[in-house]
């Protein structure tokens, strides 16, 4: 294929993707809906002109890991570490914790009741169904109060991490008991947090002293190095991501006195700005190629298959009855719209695809995936069409 029309279709997407996200803020129509629709119809063009895209799933497994980190990395420097922020930190915390595991044992529960399989093999299957997707969740809580803007934002942070880290958790429960696994895991947090620590301050001091104008791209290669070295001994390998968000954007409660000194932090302040921005553009143009690939993946036939289209009202149902009791919990005032804000995406995908092929379920519908990921951005969007942008509480 000549490079012109690579480079063309990349551009293309690119600029499509964007004007999806335009018109998902006038329109609430999530834009990720839009964009798995325009992959479904570029494999349909593309088979029609004989034309084959190579190494969809490995590209697809490669983007959903990029999109994931950055994701965490955008949540950690979203977040504010302040005093008043303390109580909504928590609420969020365990708002996500609490969905993610009465959601996780409900639909288990379901799956086994439907397929009969072990009760392991449904927990590790339903559990990437209870994570709430950042990346869909966010774009659509703009519209709200700021108060319910920022709890979607914390809760949908949480949700991805404790999501991934559990999702983990459960595999290595696999080979060893629950109390081995759980030892294991408890040693691996507080290894990574401690080289987290590390990297942070030797990140930063980096960033302190490169002067050439090519700064944080070399400081995310990093990042993204030590991610995978850790992933490949399993261990929680976000943490350190979400540590180094979190330390970058509140810096001043970490570094006084004379490392202030040392680390220049007045200067480094000055550039955060770029460093979200990096991010944000980042990962926005990752999530583009990300949902486009994963709708040019599907099997339309699957889509239409009536099991999957019932399991999957199933599952959103259940999905926003555990929320609601959440909520009810965690808040004292209207729970609508933020009730219906509880889309899943890349991370659903992501974990889904990386369930290990000896621990898959049987009979479960391969449509299921793709069809709990729209409609639940349609509930979302169905929930916010007619509510009314709010700046004040």
């Amino acid at each position: 294929m000549d490079s012109s029309y690579l480079i063309i279709g990349l551009s293309l997407s690119v600029l499509i993707s964007y004007a999806f996200d335009l018109l998902s803020s006038r329109f609430k129509m999530p834009s990720v809906i839009l964009l798995l629709a325009l992959g479904m119809l570029t494999r349909q063009v593309t088979e029609y002109l004989g034309v084959q895209i190579p190494y969809v799933a490995p590209t697809l497994s490669t983007l959903g890991t990029l999109g994931l980190i950055l994701i965490v990395l955008e949540g950690g420097l979203d977040i504010e570490i302040q005093s008043a922020q303390f109580g909504l930190l928590r609420r969020t915390a365990l708002t996500a914790l609490s969905s993610l595991v009465f959601t996780t044992l409900l639909l288990a529960g379901m799956l086994f009741l439907l397929l009969e399989e072990t009760f392991y093999r449904c927990l590790i299957n339903a559990l990437p169904f209870a994570v709430i997707s950042r990346t869909v969740a966010v774009p659509g809580a703009q519209n709200l109060s700021e108060q319910q803007r920022e709890f979607a934002l914390y809760e949908a942070t949480f949700s991805d991490i404790m999501g991934v880290m559990l999702f983990n958790f459960v595999l290595l429960a696999q080979s060893s008991s629950v109390l081995g696994a759980t030892l294991v895991f408890a040693r691996d947090t507080l290894l990574i947090s401690l080289v987290s620590i590390l990297c942070c301050l030797g990140l930063l001091y980096l960033i302190s002293r490169i002067s050439h104008t090519v700064k944080f791209l070399p400081i995310i290669s990093v990042l993204l190095l030590v991610y995978a070295i850790a992933q490949i001994y399993q261990m929680s390998s976000l943490l350190i991501i979400l540590v180094f968000g979190l330390f970058l954007n509140n810096t001043e409660l970490f570094i006084r006195g004379r490392l202030d000194q040392i680390f220049k932090n007045d200067l480094f302040e000055k550039e955060l700005d770029q460093l979200k921005n990096l991010t944000a553009e980042g990962g926005f143009v990752i999530r583009t190629f990300f949902f486009l690939l994963f709708g040019y993946a599907a099997n339309l036939s699957t889509l239409i298959d009536l099991d999957a289209i019932i399991v999957s009202i199933l599952f959103v149902g259940t999905i926003l009855g555990v929320r609601y009791v959440s909520l009810r919990v965690a808040l004292d005032g209207p729970l609508k719209p933020l009730l219906w804000v509880a889309p899943r995406g890349l991370v659903t995908i992501l974990l889904y695809l990386n369930i290990p092929e000896p621990l898959r379920l049987t009979g479960f519908r391969e449509g299921v995936l793709m069809l709990t990921v729209v409609l639940s951005a349609l509930v979302m969007m169905a929930g916010l069409i007619g509510h009314k942008p709010t700046t004040t509480e």
